[in-house]
Order: C-alpha cells, then structure tokens, then sequence
C-alpha cells in the first residue's frame, strides 16, 4: 500500500479542498501559518480563493461573507487569533452560517509560546461566544486524523449550517509522518441543502423534516436577509418571546440531534480492568504507549480517546465510564476536559493529570499519574 509524507497542517489543507472549500482567508500565526501557504498553493489552481486579511477579525469576516454567498470556507489561527475571532464567532453560530475553523493551538496565556504546543483552548472554542450556544470541536490525534477531521468538519458545517473547529496542536501540526493512501479516500462531500426557488423563502424557518433552515446564496435572485441581531424565522428583528426562545432552543438542540452520528472515538477496552485513561489530541499517542507498557506489566487499564469534543459526547461516555471503577483524564492544559467527565461520571471516581509547560507528556508521565491513583487508592 502506498503512503504520503506529511504534517497535520498539509493534511488539514488538502482534505479541505477534497471537501470542497473555495475560499479561504488567514493571518499569519505560528503554528498555523503553514495552513495559509498549502491553500494559497492549492485553492487558485482549482478555481478557489486565498486571501491574507489585515487581522483575523477581517479575515474570518471575510470568509463568513463568502460562506453566505455559497462557498465552503476555512481559516486557521491559533489562540490570540482565535480570541479575536470572537464576535464573528457568534456571528456564525446565530445567523447559522458554515465555517470551518482550525485553531493550531499553543501554549498560553496572551501571546504565550508561539512554538510550544499546548490544548488550553478546549474551553474556549466551545464557551468562546456570546449566548452560550453549543459549536461542534474535533480533536485529532494525527496527521491521518486531521485529513479525516477536516473533511468530517466541512461535511457537518454543511449539514448543520454551523462553524465547526478543529481542534489541533502544535505538534501534531508540524510532525511529518507517513500517512497510508487509504486515509485519502474518505467518502463523498455533502453539500448544504438549497431552498426551492419557487416558495417565498424564509432563511431561518426549518421544515418539517428539520432542524436546519434551508439554504440561498446572499446575492442571487431571491431576496435574503442576514443580521447577526435577534430574529425570527423570516430574518427580520424581533423581540417576540417566542420567536427568540424557539430559535435559541433549535440552534443548540440541532447539533445534539444527530450528535451519536459524529462522536468519533477510538475505544480499547481490557477485559476485567476497572481503571479507565480518557484523553484526547496529540496526548493520545503517549496514552496509547503507556497503557501497552502498563498492560506488559501486569496493570489492566482500558484507554478511550475522544475525537469529539463538543457538544460533549454525553451517551458515548455514560455508557463506556458506567463500566470502570475509577476513571484518569490526561490533558495539556490544567484539567478543562476532566470537568466535563467529572459532570457526567455518575458516581465513577474520577481524577487527571494536566500540565501546561510546553512540553508533551510523556507515556513514562501517564504510567506513574497510574501509579500515583493506586497509592492515594
């Protein structure tokens, strides 16, 4: 079988033009920068578009007006970028505009570290918005898995008319590794569902079928209206209590409607073992190393590694932590994931291991978190 030699962020590149982005907009940031220089190489030749704003704020307005006008669109940042992409953020999640977003993070806080890794912004991709809506975040482990991701992103972006982040890092970004052929055959891109021309059209009014409003292209020849203020389903501004409630209730229940379709995951559970490591991103190599040297030595420990992060997988966890006596969230950051476990555990003991240092943690770090759990036990 045949394979490719590359990195997280030519991954990510190419399996957004495999999915059908268009158009994609940047500010220089390490580490995602080289994002930016794949598409500006790949989008011209293919007809598309790829174009530096002044800031991010320009740049994911930019693509937010491109994604209205029909275009699949992308930008990459990494976390002082993100931060300023906040309004457009909101933006996009209420006026239910698609957008992928990749977010190459490094450590923090401010400026941080711009070449050290670091996942410090899981919180803030899913709580990074005014209204407290729910945004769907893909964490990949790889560079296998950021060709996947993305191309899962775009097809749910499409699906839910929604942003979707993919939540990467800066080691998986600039890691080149060998990546089988197959990975690059993911399936068929979905493409948002278009109004009929021949009804009076209404962009924000779902049919019955539905929690997604049918789509038409900002300037063409029907009429669509676009606010980023409170409205009903016509698109006009409304302080109608019901209007505002019903639409608020349908943004967020429209992505946990279908959320048991996109909780990917990888699960590889011990017969017997009552100790249960969850952890996610780069960190899942090192969980992975650990739990086969624990299990070498006589530990039985089982290892799930979420790939959806947001809204948080809750009937995939429930019914995996239901199993285990005790639960180990490890984490590049000061525990923002273990919180969401410890939410739902149900009574399952739960504890982590975090750091934010710059460094990775190691499988040697992840077997004595183990170790340190069975002598406070």
């Amino acid at each position: 079988m045949s394979s490719y030699f590359m990195d997280g962020n030519e991954a990510i590149a190419r399996a957004a033009v495999a999915a059908g982005c268009s158009f994609f907009a940047g500010y220089p940031i390490t580490p995602a920068t080289s994002i930016f220089n794949h598409m500006l190489k790949l989008l011209p030749p293919a007809g598309g578009i790829c174009l530096q704003g002044e800031d991010e704020i320009a740049s994911i307005g930019f693509c937010l007006g491109a994604s209205m006008a029909g275009r699949k669109v992308m930008t990459a940042t990494s976390g002082p970028g993100l931060s300023l992409m906040s309004e457009h953020l909101s933006f996009a999640i209420g006026g239910e505009i698609p957008i992928v977003i990749v977010d190459v993070q490094r450590l923090g806080p401010s400026t941080g570290s711009a070449t050290l890794g670091a996942d410090g912004d899981i919180q803030f991709m899913r709580w990074g918005s005014s209204g407290g809506l729910p945004a769907i975040v893909l964490a990949p482990v790889d560079t296998a898995d950021c060709y996947r991701l993305t191309f899962e992103a775009f097809n749910l972006a499409e699906r839910y008319r929604c942003p979707v982040f993919i939540a990467s890092n800066k080691e998986i970004a600039m890691t080149r590794e060998s990546v089988d052929a197959n990975v690059f055959e993911p399936g068929e891109p979905l493409q948002r569902k278009y109004a009929s021309p021949w009804r009076r059209y209404l962009p924000f009014q779902p049919d019955s079928n539905s929690m997604v409003p049918d789509f038409l292209p900002i300037g063409a020849d029907t009429l669509v209206r676009q606010t980023s203020s409170s409205h009903g389903p016509d698109g006009y501004l409304t302080a109608d209590r019901h209007q505002l409630g019903s639409s608020t209730e349908r943004l967020a229940a429209k992505l946990n409607e279908g959320l048991s379709g996109y909780s990917f995951h990888e699960l590889d559970c011990m017969p017997e073992a009552q100790r249960l490591i969850i952890t996610y991103g780069v960190t899942a190599r090192a969980a992975k190393a650990a739990v086969e040297g624990l299990r070498s030595n006589g530990v039985k420990v089982s290892l799930l590694v979420i790939k959806t992060l947001y809204p948080v997988p809750e009937e995939l966890l429930r019914s995996v932590i239901t199993r285990f006596r005790s639960v180990l969230v490890i984490e590049m950051n000061l525990g923002q994931y273990r919180r969401e476990i410890e939410r739902i555990s149900g009574g399952v003991a739960v504890s982590g291991h975090g750091c934010m240092d710059g460094a990775l943690i190691s499988p040697e770090t992840i077997a004595q978190a183990v170790a340190n759990e069975d002598t406070a036990q």
